[in-house]
């Protein structure tokens, strides 16, 4: 059983993207999944997906209490039901870990990254995140971290020994059509995009900047996404990009739309401040686009050339840099070469088979002690 999500699929976000994209495996390796689903997320007529039976239950709609107020409830299901082992993400519903191990179960948290650094939080729900790591990962019967930076702080902070299992993508079949650049006026290979949700950490207003300043006629800035909440951030962007007609913004795009925006742009930008392990970066690496990322460590850890990172929040630096991308137009090869690579370091049936063993050997050890 899964919480500490909003649902799948067509849902933004990256738990959710790596959830999708995790599940449907580990059910062709025979576990039977439920995943226990936000209301105000999850389509109420979709009850089961790729083999994945989907439980809805209510949440509010503040941003602060949806996660744990949701991973409460979805736990005292969880009791009821008693799966074999319940797999929560993400630190802020890990603050409920103990309560699962006071009923009996066998948890396995998965650390996304460090959520008390976003923007966006004040400081109580900063400290219920810091709680959530910390008693999360030392109350779990197992620990994921998908990524080495969080590995490392998982074993310096809080002295857990976590598995590293990462993000992962899959290799995408490259597209010959192009109807959704004609519906934004954009053309092939002369755009820089960003997919992100539309939120501070996400640090859009620097790439508006730095795009501004950049000396690149002919080009334009395609921002895909938006904002859960649809919060004041959301409205700053779009109203930045109303005033530039040089600056698109979709919206959440999602199937052939995304597919096709990832397939003919020119540079894919993520300028962000907070990250677990990016998985927007992976998908468009997916695709062999040139991609430039903002230096903080969770980026890094991804392996791109030191020449693609920047500083963050220097838009000085970043505008010379999309100069620089724009100018150079990978060929094929040098394209196909991205996408081996990329394949050969976050591929999800291997991602799929480390998760799978990790949860049999947790279960071998819950029969043993019966």
């Amino acid at each position: 059983m899964v919480c500490g999500l909003r649902g799948f699929p067509n849902v933004q976000g990256g738990v959710e993207t790596h959830a999708s994209n995790l599940y449907p495996l580990l059910v062709k390796r025979g576990c039977k999944v439920t995943v226990v689903a936000r209301n105000r997320f999850h389509e109420r007529d979709l009850k089961e997906w790729k083999g994945i039976e989907f439980k809805r239950l209510w949440c509010p709609k503040s941003t602060a209490l949806e996660a744990v107020i949701h991973t409460f409830l979805a736990v005292l299901y969880a009791a009821f039901k008693r799966p074999d082992i319940l797999h929560i993400h993400a630190v802020g519903p890990a603050i409920m870990v103990p309560l699962a191990r006071m009923a009996g179960l066998k948890v396995v948290m998965t650390h996304h990254g460090p959520d008390y650094d976003r923007e966006k939080w004040g400081k109580v729900a900063k400290l219920v995140l810091r709680l959530g790591e910390r008693y999360g990962s030392r109350a779990s019967n197992e620990t994921i971290a998908i990524s080495g930076v969080i590995k490392d702080l998982l074993r310096l902070k809080h002295g857990v020994n976590a598995a590293l299992i990462p993000n992962g993508v899959t290799i995408p079949n490259l597209a010959q059509d192009w109807q959704t650049l004609d519906r934004y006026a954009v053309k092939r290979h002369s755009y820089i995009l960003l997919v992100s949700r539309i939120v501070p950490e996400k640090r859009h207003m620097d790439l508006i900047e730095a795009f501004r300043i950049a000396n690149i006629p002919g080009w334009k800035l395609v921002l895909v996404g938006e904002d859960d909440h649809h919060g004041s951030y959301e409205q700053e962007v779009l109203a930045a990009a109303e005033i530039d007609p040089d600056i698109v913004c979709t919206g959440m795009l999602r199937g052939r739309e995304l597919y096709q925006l990832y397939c003919h742009a020119g540079v894919f930008v993520l300028p962000s401040s907070h990250e677990g392990l990016p998985i927007a970066l992976l998908e468009a690496l997916s695709f062999g686009l040139t991609s430039l990322a903002s230096d903080i460590p969770s980026n890094k850890c991804v392996g791109l050339p030191e020449q693609q990172y920047f500083k963050l929040g220097d838009t000085e630096q970043l505008s010379k840099k999309l100069e620089e991308a724009c100018a150079k137009e990978n060929s094929q090869q040098e394209r196909e070469a991205i996408r081996c690579w990329v394949a050969q370091h976050y591929d999800w049936p291997s991602i799929a088979d480390s998760t799978y063993e990790l949860f049999c050997s947790l279960f071998r050890e819950k029969k043993r002690q019966f």
